[in-house]
């Protein structure tokens, strides 16, 4: 039996039409496109059964066994849509609004059932940015944020409450996507010097506590969770960093698991978290972050590193359906630059350019990938693109100028419907895009052209190796730290050979050979012999580096006192007593580099 072909939903501002996917691409001759420009949204149902929008007038709802109508929603003025996990309920919200005859506005969130349209429930929910409800995967249970409390109803009875976690001013929360019992997170915003509060449970024992978690650098979170529901990632974040280091506010990591289990990720490069997920595996996440070129690490459930990507220019993870093959880019301010990995073999499969792209998503058969380019972000070069994992361009369809490229959805099926794609690292026959590509070539200022280059540019300087992790190390950062070492053993060895083989030279001689009193610091001939043997450490541990430095910082200083005091000038108090700290600095230098 042939597998399906995913469908691919476009909307824009000629309204909607439905394409087939790899390899015809042809219009969809059982769905009767819809060309009103008032098309505010479009989903599929996540078994894929189901296809609904809005055109302004009507909701419609369209199996997609058939491309036919089975359902009309007189609803004109819903601008979102959601669909319960089996697809059994329809949800529509609108804006919320009072008039001078009804002061206590119309419920403004109604749920339908999906095969026949009928009105099941209505209510009133104010904010558009938390109107979903959530389900349990069974869809024998749904929550609603109400007044700060996550409020529980048993379905298909939506009017009784059947649980609530209440008196904590929940800001946010999240339920787990799978798992029975069911597990679920809360977020309590802290207030007045007190600390935000992270809090996992398990339904409906609400008042045991599984494992908590506080912050007190913490404007908002944002959750990912475990396929399983077993393990959730916490990205806490704050809307401005104090110490002016980021404009993207300061952010942290963190992960929670229902054992009670509370881990710090620690990241090795300083810089914003751009993004994180889990691989649909479960065994493993990755994490995008530092200052571009950022960085990508591979952490396991221990939040341990064990793979490294490098850095290059990417701010996003896109993993396919199965997790065999994960996408790293760079979008938005970045040229779209984009690496695909195969996450059994830990190999680079090729990389593409996908410039101005704006959405991505992969196909539910693992094996291709579409970029969108859409107004409003951008209105010009409006299209849409399909991939195939191994960097091969196989079908594009640019927007002329006069219309507008909304968005752009793939068709979902069951879990289990397609298996993972055996991956091949020859590309597939395609075409060339239509779009120029931009030089690769680094600029160079006026002045410094038509010269050799005397350093390897910001991009290349920044570049680091690519391996599997050792400890805190890759196997080609061992290899530098060994390279290191071995230079310094040689370094010092010619240093002894030179003191045992040099002979006394004539008084003159010994004269012009001696230091002067600033040059040596002043202090006994070991300033600038000092700086050379702090200068000369270096390691690949994060904190320690961190401490290295400070050190660093603070011997540099002495030795410009010590010059200062040898010229004659009359030293302050706490400057002579820096001085004298100048052992105790280098002895806790000597023990960080062992």
């Amino acid at each position: 039996m042939a597998l399906p072909v995913p469908v691919v939903a476009v909307k824009g501002s000629t309204g909607i039409c439905l394409n087939q996917g790899p390899p015809s691409y042809d219009i969809v001759s059982g769905f009767t496109k819809d060309t009103s420009k008032a098309c505010k949204c479009m989903l599929f149902s996540p078994n894929g059964e189901y296809f609904a929008y809005t055109n302004g007038i009507v909701i419609k709802i369209i199996s997609t066994q058939t491309w036919g109508t089975i359902a009309e929603i007189a609803k004109p003025k819903t601008v979102a849509l959601d669909f319960s996990p089996k697809g059994t309920y329809l949800l529509a919200w609108e804006h919320y609004s009072v008039t001078a005859t009804n002061t206590q506005g119309q419920p403004n969130l109604t749920v339908y059932e999906t095969k026949t349209g009928e009105l099941v429930h209505t209510v009133t929910h104010k904010k558009q940015t938390t109107w979903q409800l959530q389900w349990s995967q069974d869809e024998a249970l749904c929550a609603r944020l109400i007044n700060n409390d996550v409020v529980f109803f048993s379905v298909p009875n939506f009017d009784k409450a059947t649980a609530r976690i209440s008196g904590q001013k929940i800001d946010t929360y999240s339920l787990a996507p799978e798992g029975s019992p069911m597990n679920l997170i809360i977020y309590v915003q802290g207030k007045s010097g007190q600390p935000s509060l992270a809090k996992l449970y398990q339904h409906p024992k609400f008042d045991t506590t599984l494992a908590s978690k506080s912050f007190f650098q913490a404007d908002n979170v944002e959750f990912y969770w475990k396929r399983k529901g077993t393990g959730v990632l916490l990205l806490a974040c704050t809307d401005v960093d104090k110490t002016n280091s980021s404009y993207y506010g300061k952010q942290s990591l963190h992960f929670m698991s229902p054992k009670g289990e509370t881990l710090v990720v620690v990241l090795s490069k300083e810089g914003p978290i751009f993004s994180v997920a889990w691989s649909p595996l479960g065994s493993e996440f990755c994490v995008v972050y530092g200052t571009v070129p950022a960085k990508a690490t591979l952490f396991n459930l221990k939040c341990e590193p064990i793979f490294e990507f490098g850095t290059g220019q990417r701010n996003s993870i896109y993993f396919n359906p199965f997790g065999n093959i994960m996408l790293m880019g760079g979008f938005g301010a970045l040229r779209g630059h984009s690496e695909l990995w195969d996450m059994t073999a830990r190999k680079l499969i090729a990389k593409i350019e996908a410039p101005d792209t704006t959405s991505l998503a992969w196909s539910p058969d693992g094996e291709h990938f579409m970029t969108a380019t859409t107004a409003p972000r951008l209105k010009m070069g409006n299209g849409f693109k399909i991939w195939h994992y191994s960097g091969t361009l196989l079908y594009e369809r640019p927007w002329n100028k006069q219309e507008e490229l909304w968005e752009v959805l793939w068709q979902r099926f069951p879990q289990g419907t397609f298996k993972p794609p055996v991956i091949s690292y020859k590309p597939v026959e395609g075409i060339q895009p239509s779009q120029p590509a931009y030089s690769k070539q680094v600029y160079r200022p006026p002045m410094a052209r038509g010269r050799e280059p005397s350093a390897l540019s910001i991009t290349q300087q920044s570049e680091e190796t690519v391996g599997d992790v050792t400890g805190n190390l890759s196997k080609q950062a061992l290899k530098q730290k060994k390279k290191r070492e071995a230079k310094k053993a040689a370094k010092l060895q010619q240093q002894q050979q030179n003191n045992g083989e040099t002979t006394s030279p004539p008084a003159a001689q010994q004269q012009q050979q001696q230091p002067s009193p600033a040059s040596n610091g002043g202090g006994g001939g070991g300033g600038n012999r000092v700086l050379s043997f702090i200068d000369d450490i270096t390691t690949d541990d994060p904190e320690k580096m961190k401490k290295i430095k400070k050190l660093r910082s603070k011997l540099q200083e002495i030795a410009r006192l010590k010059e200062q005091k040898a010229q004659g000038k009359q030293l302050e108090i706490n400057q002579v007593e820096k001085i004298n700290k100048e052992d105790s600095l280098l002895k806790e230098l000597r023990e960080l580099n062992l």
